[in-house]
């Protein structure tokens, strides 16, 4: 059979139902992201199968022959998920009953069928990605589908494809601020925005852990990934400054740094002294499975969350009771200027100076030999000094370790990262008899100045050093300083050797670099970024606590009598103006038939709502009316009838023909 060319226009059933094609890929496209392959290439093939049945005109396949390939499908689901209950099983058959219910679509209610399956379909991408390109995306998709609903219900000529395209539009633009006013007053539950509340675990991005082995964040440091954003209440304070407080390591197996056994704050008094004025901001943490709560050193108190508890450790970690799987936003103010448990008690703690045994004798040993230096601090300052002047280097890519790791790194490969430094140079302190920790969590960040918010991503992730010093409590020292002090006063991109020109590594890179804010390829970035937060911030952060507040402000501000007198006058601008601009609009010709009801119901003969002009004329012709009114009124109601229903060309002399009829039934 001869397919249609581009020049032949395609029959009415086969436009539609290639349209309908055409919008069933828009919804099933973002799924291929996260089925598995053969969903995805299955569906592919049978849609192509269907259009190609459509172009060539051919007969669709029995049923005996989609049963089996149902039901292998069916068996196909169960054995990728296991299981054909739940949220991934579910989706995964939603997605193949769509593909195969176009292969069986015989009548005007199986596009139906299909088409709110579509609709039903596009809320399931919600439950994987709520990113805003995903909503813009899901519009799309929602157009399509109107227009092909509406491209069925037309039973004369049908209006161009951009026009169908239009009305789509301007539906779904129609429906969108009941939809806004739903959203923002319909009252919210607790949870997600999107599935249910365990998903977050599942598709948490990843962050640091109460463990920090050799490779580890500087492997997480190459992620771009948000790990939170900030916005601060005043200036920002310098990015030197910029510490924000994780996990505190302290116990060394030779490999790995982990946590002490957590002990409550009520078992150690948290002494803490703080000088200078206080950083006040808000955190918006992304969500994960873990249950730290990031701050700038240090915290003055612990935050409060909705719907969750927070606790603050003998270390000064700051945690929440139950894993953080969904976005949360807590208000706090530090202290950059302080003095941790300065007391003598906290120095005398063993656990602090604990070093594994037989391990890295070479380091142990350099680290006993400090010991002949009666300062605490100059201790310090000797290993620092040592990172600084050797020939040690800062990468993302350090070799590999064994053993001794401590020992391979001080003398032998003399290349790490910041955990290696951070590390190392712990070991040293306790060999030479000073308590130290680990301290991991994020430094830096960037500043968007579109929106004002700091945000910190994985690549930021940094490890540091605590060292006790009699007098001073806790001192924070970061041995990256001393080998690449852009790390710190900078970014890691800066503190970095230059990428490669090309590649994957080279445009990442390029990416990272701010280039003082003012190239094209920052302002982009910043933009995207602004985006971004703000659909965080206003549309998947709009917890009941935000509503709460939200309606709160509302019913306070509609109380004072120029808020409400200023809200009935916009209310009643926009009834009236829309009402002028509906007059406007109104068709001359229709104007003109509006009169002649208004004047016959004038005369006593009132058109019903459901009677139309050629019923009217009829009810006319048989009235008591006088017989001048009679002819003028039924000349003007069949003129009138012919103009909006007949099959002939417009007239342009209707409306002055239909004024001077109107004029004789004065």
């Amino acid at each position: 059979m001869k397919l249609p060319t581009l020049a032949t226009p395609l029959p009415r059933d086969k436009a539609d139902t290639l349209l309908l094609l055409l919008s069933a890929v828009l919804v099933l496209a973002p799924h291929t992201l996260h089925l598995p392959l053969w969903v995805t290439l299955l569906c592919a093939a049978t849609l192509a199968w269907r259009a190609a049945i459509t172009l060539q005109g051919r007969r669709m396949p029995s049923s005996l022959l989609m049963l089996p390939v149902a039901a292998l499908a069916m068996a196909g689901v169960m054995h990728s998920y296991h299981t054909l209950l739940g949220r991934d099983a579910g989706v995964a058959m939603l997605v193949l009953l769509v593909a195969f219910k176009t292969l069986e679509m015989h009548a005007r209610r199986d596009l139906y069928v299909v088409v709110f399956l579509c609709f039903f379909l596009v809320l399931t991408n919600f439950f994987y990605s709520q990113a805003i390109g995903t909503a813009l995306m899901m519009i799309a998709s929602v157009v399509a589908l109107l227009t092909t609903q509406l491209s069925f219900q037309f039973t004369g000529k049908v209006p161009p494809l951009s026009a169908r395209l239009l009305m789509g539009g301007r539906m779904l633009g129609m429906a969108a601020p009941l939809a806004l006013l739903l959203f923002v007053l319909f009252p919210r539950v607790q949870g997600p925005l999107w599935g249910m509340p365990g998903d977050g675990h599942a598709s948490g991005h990843g962050g640091l852990s109460d463990r920090m082995a050799p490779g580890q964040i500087s492997h997480l440091a190459q992620s771009e990934d948000t790990a939170f954003r900030v916005k601060f209440d005043g200036p920002v304070p310098q990015q030197t400054q910029l510490y924000w407080r994780g996990p505190v390591l302290g116990d060394f197996d030779g490999q790995a740094w982990t946590r002490v056994r957590p002990r409550p704050a009520a078992a150690r008094p948290l002494a803490l002294s703080v000088r200078g004025r206080p950083v006040r901001y808000q955190v918006t943490l992304e969500p994960s499975s873990a249950r730290w709560l990031f701050a700038l050193e240090m915290p003055d108190r612990v935050p409060s969350l909705d719907g969750n508890l927070a606790f603050v450790s003998a270390e000064f970690e700051l945690t929440a009771a139950y894993p953080l799987e969904q976005r949360v936003r807590y208000e706090l103010s530090s202290f950059t200027q302080y003095s941790l448990q300065a007391g003598e008690q906290a120095g005398r703690d063993g656990q602090w100076l604990l070093l594994p045994y037989g391990t890295n004798p070479r380091a142990l040993a350099e680290g006993q030999a400090l010991r002949a230096e009666p300062d605490p601090q100059q201790r310090v300052a000797t290993v620092l000094r040592r990172f600084a002047r050797q020939n040690f280097v800062y990468t993302l890519d350090p070799p590999r370790l064994g053993a001794d790791s401590i020992d391979e790194f001080l003398y032998q490969t003399r290349a790490g990262f910041c955990e290696h430094y951070a590390g190392a140079f712990v070991f040293l302190m306790r060999a030479a008899g000073v308590p130290a920790r680990v301290v991991t969590g994020y430094q830096g960040g960037e500043m968007n100045p579109i929106d004002g918010y700091l945000t910190v991503r994985q690549s930021d992730a940094h490890a540091w050093a605590e060292v006790w010093l009699a007098g001073r409590g806790w001192v924070r020292v970061d041995p990256t300083a001393a080998v690449a002090p852009e790390r710190v006063r900078r970014s890691l991109a800066r503190a970095l050797p230059p990428p490669p020109p090309f590649g994957i590594e080279g445009l990442g890179r390029l990416m990272q670099l701010d280039a003082g804010g003012s190239s094209w390829l920052a302002q982009l970035r910043y933009a995207v970024s602004a985006v971004n937060n703000g659909w965080n911030q206003w549309v998947l952060n709009y917890t009941p606590e935000r509503q709460r507040s939200l309606l709160q402000n509302l019913q306070s501000g509609l109380l004072d009598w120029r808020t409400a007198g200023a809200f009935a006058l916009v209310c009643a601008a926009l009834f009236f103006g829309d009402l002028w601009r509906r007059r406007r609009r109104l068709d001359p010709v229709d104007a003109l038939y509006s009169a002649l009801c208004k004047r016959l119901g004038q005369l006593g003969l009132a058109r019903a709502i459901d009677e139309g002009p050629s019923a009217f004329a009829g009810r006319v012709a048989a009235s008591s009316l006088a017989p001048r009114y009679r002819a003028a009124a039924g000349e003007f109601l069949r003129r009138y009838s012919a103009f909006r229903y007949g099959r002939h060309a417009a007239d342009a002399n209707l409306a002055p023909t239909l004024k001077r009829l109107l004029s004789q039934l004065r």
